[in-house]
């Protein structure tokens, strides 16, 4: 059996259903404030011992945020705007109360979606004032002149393709962008490794002979050194034992 928070949440989403389902007014406030107490309330049924099961939570859930979600399109300035956030919204699957043959939130779906087409019509034939934008549904799907209509249709749907190819094409050429940019760097990045390997490698070179000239250059000097120590040891001796032959050849005078 329900809980009352449940059963309280039941009604003020059939409330909520119904006035999503009317034709509102710009001062129309009431169906903001009763979609914001819905989130209240189904957070405190999460939190609720005697919760639904999950299946019941997530349908819940997705009805209040189909709300929430139509509310939020309905603020977008622009008809296609309007329409693409509509593509995106998921009604609820089943119906809310048991006297109702199918879910509201699929019907109001569908009067959305018929009203942004009517909205985008007119804005694309520029022949319908802003007050035959919010139409009901039933003179959208079924107007007087069947071939208008048909005609009114392949306009909006071609405006869509263009749409569509423009912002393909946008795409394509970003991509692209995209990647002669890339391969640009990577050339820019294989060409400067290739500059530092050679300048590691001349490096290498340069310090090997930088190597071998330093040791060619301290054999060098040491043989250098030795050649001139023998040299004074020689020219030493030579002088030594050439005082003492002047010695023993002249002797002192008396």
């Amino acid at each position: 059996m329900a809980s009352r928070l449940e059963i309280n949440f039941i009604r003020l989403l059939s409330r909520c259903e119904s006035l999503a389902s009317e034709k509102r007014g710009e001062t129309e406030w009431r169906l903001e404030k009763y979609v914001g107490a819905l989130e209240e309330m189904l957070v405190a049924l999460r939190k609720s011992p005697s919760k639904p099961t999950p299946e019941v939570l997530a349908e819940y859930t997705r009805k209040v945020n189909f709300l929430k979600g139509t509310l939020e399109a309905e603020k977008l300035s622009s008809p296609t705007e309007k329409a693409l956030a509509n593509q995106f919204l998921a009604p609820g699957r089943t119906a809310t109360m048991a006297n109702e043959r199918m879910s509201v939130t699929k019907k109001v779906h569908t009067q959305t979606k018929a009203r942004c087409t009517g909205e985008m019509r007119d804005e694309l034939l520029s022949t319908v004032g802003r007050s035959d934008r919010t139409a009901d549904v039933t003179s959208l799907c079924f107007p007087l002149d069947e071939r208008q209509s048909a005609a009114e249709l392949d306009a909006v749907l071609q405006h869509h393709h263009n749409l569509q190819e423009k912002l393909a094409e946008d795409m394509l050429n970003l991509a692209r962008n995209l990647k002669n940019n890339t391969l640009a760097a990577q050339n820019i990045i294989k060409q400067d490794n290739q500059t530092l390997s050679q300048s590691m490698r001349q490096a290498d070179l340069n310090f090997e002979k930088l190597k071998t000239e330093s040791e060619r250059l301290e054999q060098h000097t040491k043989k250098s050194v030795n050649w001139l120590l023998w040299l004074m040891l020689i020219l030493v001796s030579f002088t030594f034992i050439s005082m003492i032959l002047f010695i023993r050849i002249f002797p002192r005078l008396r």
